[in-house]
């Protein structure tokens, strides 16, 4: 049976949280009444997590794994979306910050007619919990910088968890060039211009003091990221092939 939802894990020195993840998101699937499929994109680990993840997938039939050897998270979510078979595809960070049950509010039956679902932490009826201040206020200070040059109207393109139907995912990640932390703000940039509709789903979301994240250092790169959007859609590469 074809799978309905396919969830699509990047996983780059996950050992120590991948298990729990993949637990907690089989056991969630298990419960649904549709046919699903977990995929961990491993990408250049320097520890177990390629391993681990396979002892998953020989045991479980919906575990698949795949391996590339190029670092860089949007690099394994272009690697995963393009290799799932489901009719939606929700992206997933391996720390998993996100109540698992979260998911449903992403897909039919709850969200109906949307193109992409992205979780926010800022829409109304979202909480964040154990977040620092300087976390929250340099994720603002970026969340402007992003309405401001690309994606007006979006309060939080960041956060690791989205859901896109399946046919838009083939329409827009070919046109997807960066491979950094920024990507899902130019898979984002790449939907609107298509015309695709794009939601905010409030969520529960938990601070995790071993983010992968340099305040300092990765808000430079993505800065450059924003730049580079705004340059590859003045020179068209974004727009709708004829």
């Amino acid at each position: 049976m074809k799978p309905f939802l396919s969830i699509v894990i990047p996983a780059y020195n996950e050992e120590n949280r991948l298990p729990n993840t993949l637990e907690q998101v089989f056991h969630f699937l298990a419960k649904q009444p549709f046919a699903s499929e977990i995929l961990v994109v491993e990408n250049g680990s320097d520890d177990r997590t390629f391993e681990i993840a396979q002892q998953f997938a020989d045991r479980l039939q919906n575990v698949r794994v795949l391996r590339s050897e190029h670092r860089g998270k949007g690099l394994a979510i272009q690697h995963g979306v393009m290799a799932a078979v489901g009719e939606y595809v929700f992206m997933c960070d391996a720390d998993l910050s996100m109540p698992v049950e979260e998911i449903s509010k992403f897909i039919p039956p709850q969200l109906e007619n949307v193109d992409i679902a992205i979780a926010s932490r800022e829409a109304p009826g979202s909480i964040r919990y154990n977040e620092p201040y300087y976390r929250h206020f340099t994720g603002r200070v970026f969340n402007t910088l992003i309405r401001l040059l690309v994606l007006p109207g979006l309060q939080d393109t960041q956060c690791g968890f989205k859901c896109i139907r399946a046919q838009v995912a083939r329409d827009i990640f070919p046109y997807q060039t960066l491979t950094g932390w920024a990507f899902d703000v130019e898979l984002l940039y790449i939907a609107r211009l298509h015309g695709y509709r794009i939601v905010e789903i409030p969520i529960d979301w938990y601070f995790n003091a071993d983010s992968k994240i340099s305040v300092l250092r990765d808000s430079l790169r993505m800065f450059l990221d924003l730049l580079r959007i705004r340059r590859n859609a003045r020179r068209g590469l974004y727009d709708p092939k004829p």
